[in-house]
């Protein structure tokens, strides 16, 4: 971090227009066909740790989450504090500077860089007089767009109410009381009984059980796949990494499938098992897993969490990440944070730096240098694919017990699963049956004794 760019008590604290945020609105037919009502925004952010540059590459990355959910970006400031004001997030000052940008730019709607409280929100839209967004909601709206599965849409219905439940807004003219406990009248229907919030919270939390329970109820299901794979003993890679760094391109690349790809935010929300082989043709499974960003909302981990468990139950995690990108640290950071939170800390994990044939040289060879177990690939290229299958089949867990076996030909299945779950080390075919010698693992040992050479 150099001297120019640290945070410098004394500097100006006033609202810093962000350059290049605005959307391009040249190509109107482009816009015309968004399937959504665009709003128009303007970015708010509070810059309180680490380097102006900092702060506008994550002001940036805010304006690709609104136009990821359809919105016209119209302009972004970041301001200077040791923290967000309690009141109102940038404090009533420039709260009112906000709103004079508002009504100049004609937007309708302030997107703020950062979770609010229900008081900020409150507080922030009377000062503004427009809508007030924040990150964890705006993530929440894209992924309700991208959600197609009944699984993903309930994971993110389930989401979406764990962040309204403390937001419901009901006090003022809406305020209605219901008679309190007993019946009949007389002494047991006095008190205030149960307000109309109260109401919709239970309500709320009621729904919110009741969507556990589906969720819980659709995750048996690929339990029960994945306890088949390891009573199979075949070994799973789970693909992770920042959103939009090609974690499906190099699952279509790595196992020729047709996973839909596109270059947006969140666009694959539903996990993607597909079978592959390594060079030897040993196999194993490769799994697609939803997108990260930095914070996450905390609501998205929890209800995805049955999802991210692909991630912790892995023998090995292909970490994602754009080589091309400004930052790509930072988002390796972010991604390791939400692979602790789910418990995949402890897995064994490869750095696949992507888009390779873009990136700056010297930052993919800084990365490279930083992280020892990486390989640089091009997903649309197919650059490097070959070193990372490579080291894909020295990562995986080796099978530990060697057996020499003389299988008939009548058992042919026998040596399909030993070339599927085990290491062959030499194979003749010889005039009464295969003789191979291998590593296997020792439940497949113990069915093969009979065959012991």
């Amino acid at each position: 971090m150099g001297p120019a760019d640290a945070i410098d008590a004394t500097q100006d604290t006033g609202l810093r227009h962000v350059a290049g945020l605005s959307t391009d609105l040249r190509d109107v037919v482009e816009v015309e066909q968004r399937q959504v009502r665009l709003e128009r925004v303007v970015l708010a952010g509070v810059w309180t740790s680490g380097t102006i540059t900092e702060a506008e590459s994550s002001l940036a990355e805010l304006a690709a989450l609104a136009e990821s959910a359809g919105a016209l970006v119209l302009d972004g400031v970041v301001q200077r504090r040791d923290k967000p004001d309690p009141a109102t997030y940038i404090g009533s000052g420039k709260a009112a500077e906000l709103r004079d940008i508002v009504e100049q730019t004609g937007a309708d709607t302030v997107v703020c860089d950062g979770e609010l409280s229900p008081a900020q929100l409150v507080r922030l839209e009377e000062v503004v007089k427009v809508k007030v967004v924040d990150r964890t909601a705006l993530i929440l709206d894209i992924f309700a767009q991208r959600a197609t599965s009944s699984e993903g849409k309930a994971q993110v219905a389930l989401a979406q109410m764990q962040y309204m439940l403390p937001r419901l807004r009901g006090w003022g003219a809406s305020l209605s009381r219901q008679m309190g406990g007993g019946g009949g009248g007389g002494m047991a229907t006095r008190g205030p009984g149960e307000t109309k919030i109260e109401t919709d919270r239970r309500r709320l939390r009621d729904k919110m059980a009741k969507m556990r329970r589906d969720i819980e109820d659709m995750k048996t299901s690929r339990d029960l796949k994945r306890q088949e794979r390891r009573r199979n003993k075949v070994p799973s890679v789970a693909i992770a990494g920042y959103t939009n760094a090609g974690k499906s391109s190099l699952l279509n690349r790595l196992t020729g499938a047709d996973v839909h790809v596109q270059n947006a935010l969140f666009a694959t929300l539903d996990p993607t098992v597909r079978r592959t082989e390594t060079p030897t043709g040993r196999a194993y499974t490769l799994a697609d897993t939803v997108g990260f960003v930095r914070h996450l909302p905390h609501q998205l981990v929890d209800a995805f969490r049955s999802t991210l468990e692909e991630v912790a139950e892995a023998d090995l995690i292909l970490h994602v990440v754009d080589g091309s990108h400004p930052d790509p640290e930072a988002q390796i950071e972010a991604v390791r944070a939400v692979i602790g939170e789910v418990g995949g800390a402890g897995v064994p994990e490869v750095v696949v730096v992507n888009k390779a044939d873009i990136a700056d040289p010297r930052k993919l060879e800084r990365l490279l240098a930083a992280e020892p177990r990486s390989v640089a690939v091009s997903a649309r290229s197919g650059e490097g694919i070959a070193a990372l299958r490579a080291r894909i089949e020295q990562e995986l867990p080796h099978p530990d017990t060697e057996i020499e076996v003389l299988v008939p030909y009548t058992a042919g299945h026998l040596v399909a699963r030993i070339h599927a779950t085990g290491e062959v080390l030499t194979e003749t075919h010889e005039e009464n049956g295969t003789r191979i010698k291998a590593n296997v693992e020792a439940q497949l040992a113990a069915e093969l004794a009979g065959y012991a050479v």
